[in-house]
């Protein structure tokens, strides 16, 4: 059972909030239809290779069959939409917030948030890596061959040994440093440099975190439970 004492608490920092910051994860999504990684239902269960080799720019370059039929095959929902939980936190960010999400399936901005940080990029800013052109979903669907030049197709996504994009960064640390609560939801918050933006904030900010599991941080509300039944009450 979600406490109501304080599902009212959160209620009354976000009503006092002057500039909140959502820092969300794939459990946001999941009520979309679109599966998380690593639990027992995740893209990731059950996969022949680490997650760090099959989504490298080694084994995008080095094979690209194989890169390019798991992410096909597991990662892209492009019939998935907005859920509750998205649709409120874009509310919240257009009146006065911004999300800095890890999700990569674009539904954040589809459910019309004016203030979003896509962390770890977006799935469906694809590009050919030969000549830089951008390149249509429907196109990337029939093939990771553009057929201009015959380059390797890609998306937009931040892959393991890859850097985080400056200006992502560089937005997602000034949103932590005015802000004066911090909402984390659907996260378990290990993944780095994401999980670090939390040292940004200002000291007098509040921090609440809604999941499923308690996440590994100091000096945090937090409602344990999902995250649905907890926007439904805010």
């Amino acid at each position: 059972m979600i406490d109501a004492k304080q599902i009212s608490a959160l209620k009354n920092d976000i009503d006092q909030a002057k500039h909140i910051v959502f820092l969300t994860g794939a459990g946001v999504s999941t009520h979309s239809g679109i599966p998380d990684y690593r639990s027992k239902s995740g893209i990731y269960n059950g996969v022949s290779e680490s997650p760090e080799t099959i989504l490298s720019d080694d084994t995008l370059f080095n094979r690209p069959q194989f890169f390019y039929d798991f992410v096909m095959n597991n990662m892209y929902f492009p019939d998935a939409e907005p859920n509750l939980i998205h649709q409120r936190i874009a509310q919240l960010c257009n009146q006065k917030g911004t999300l800095i999400t890890q999700n990569i399936d674009r539904l954040d901005t589809k459910a019309g948030n004016n203030h979003v940080v896509e962390f770890h990029g977006n799935l469906y800013q694809i590009y050919c890596t030969k000549c830089h052109q951008p390149v249509a979903y429907s196109e990337y669907a029939q093939s990771y061959l553009h057929k201009d030049c015959g380059g390797i197709i890609r998306p937009g996504i931040v892959l393991y040994g890859e850097a985080i994009n400056p200006e992502n960064l560089s937005k997602s640390v000034n949103a932590m440093q005015n802000s004066d609560l911090v909402i984390i939801v659907g996260t378990s918050f290990v993944v780095y440099p994401f999980a670090q933006l939390l040292a940004y904030r200002m000291p007098s900010a509040k921090v609440w975190v809604v999941n499923k599991t308690a996440i590994p941080a100091n000096g945090v509300n937090a409602i344990i439970g999902d995250a649905l039944d907890v926007f439904q009450k805010l």
